[in-house]
């Protein structure tokens, strides 16, 4: 059985009140437990046991009162203690995912993804040109246009003109449309590695970014173990792994199909799993094979790689593994669709994404 370690918490001086500091616990809690109330509730009383999180003055029981009250959890009448969370909560637990994973990010009235064409954007860019009829005021540049009337005109007669004003170059801008793959066959718990808790606090990170910074791109997230299903940015923290095999074959058709939707000339796939594909469909029979890499389940992924680069759609492969042999099956996945992989440990998978994401261009 996969358990679950903690170290000793200290809270911070002025971290909040006595409900903030438990809250933050709670939360991260729920994401561990696939948002089972009663089993973080448990797992809070006993790190309180332990650690001492509460107080003479505010205990669990006021913790859980003031959870209701705020409208983060709904207890019904007929079945007194059978908590579920709610979508006040879904989205608290995602701002968390996003702080934690990208804590130096600001939100942003603006912002989409630079390319590498100068044009009438929003990104500025260290140059500045001289003003044309139809430029955006916003993008004056202030300080060289007033240095341009004062040679022009001097400050005795100071004045300035049509001809002074200059204004800063930006970067074109474009909308993405992305497709987050998360692999739940059983590999991703197994050895006692819990895998499958930070891909979904990346899934959530991710998914909060896009609707928070990036609202005109898309973001559509689907699971796949024997088969592939979409997934609503709702149901990621209920997220749990199966006892499947892993048909990557069946995820990057879904993908693909989900991307055929989707207007934006920029779409990308970003896969996140730990193994080897070990299971396609033929027909309504299963072809599974766990051991070693099986030519006839290789050649369907690198067949759909090589579809997925002539449709020009780049496919990121986030591996937490580092075997030899699944190494090389990824690097000719990579090379047969031309897109990019890493290698990344569970701590680094966020900050690997975030990056990407940023850095995908459409050129």
């Amino acid at each position: 059985m996969l358990g679950l370690r903690f170290s000793e918490y200290i809270p911070k001086d002025g971290e909040g009140t006595p409900f903030e500091r438990l809250f933050k616990v709670f939360k991260e809690l729920l994401v561990h437990t696939s948002g089972d109330v009663s089993e973080a509730l448990s797992w809070l009383t006993e790190l309180d046991k332990e650690y001492n999180l509460t107080t003479d003055d505010y205990g669990i029981a006021d913790f859980i009162e003031d959870l209701k009250k705020k409208g983060y959890l709904i207890e019904p009448g007929d079945q007194p203690g059978n908590f579920t969370i709610t979508a006040k909560m879904e989205i608290s637990i995602r701002q968390q995912a996003l702080e934690d994973i990208f804590g130096q990010l600001k939100k942003s009235k603006k912002g989409k993804h630079d390319t590498k064409f100068s044009g009438k954007g929003d990104e500025f860019t260290s140059d500045v040109r001289p003003y044309e009829f139809g430029d955006n005021i916003e993008n004056l540049a202030v300080s060289e246009s007033l240095r341009n009337a004062q040679i022009n005109h001097g400050i005795d007669d100071f004045k300035l003109t049509g001809k002074d004003l200059e204004v800063h170059e930006t970067y074109y801008q474009s909308q993405m449309s992305t497709v987050l793959m998360i692999d739940i066959s059983h590999s991703m718990i197994l050895y006692g590695e819990d895998r499958i808790t930070p891909a979904k606090k990346v899934a959530m990170a991710l998914a909060e970014l896009i609707t928070t910074r990036y609202p005109k791109d898309t973001l559509d997230i689907l699971v796949f173990g024997n088969d592939a299903w979409r997934i609503n940015i709702k149901d990621l923290p209920y997220l749990q792994v199966g006892p499947y095999h892993t048909n990557t074959v069946a995820g990057l058709e879904l993908a693909l199909d989900m991307l055929k939707r989707r207007r934006n000339p920029n779409k990308q796939i970003f896969m996140i799993t730990d193994g080897k594909p070990s299971c396609i469909k033929k027909g309504k029979e299963y072809y599974k094979n766990s051991f070693g890499l099986d030519r006839k389940i290789v050649n369907r992924c690198l067949n759909l790689a090589t579809k997925c680069r002539k449709s020009n759609i780049p496919i990121t492969t986030f591996m937490i593994a580092q075997d030899p042999h699944l190494v090389r099956f990824v690097d000719h996945f990579t090379r047969a669709n031309n897109g990019k992989a890493y290698y990344s440990s569970l701590k680094g998978l966020g900050e690997f994404i975030f990056r990407d994401y940023k850095n995908n261009k459409k050129k």
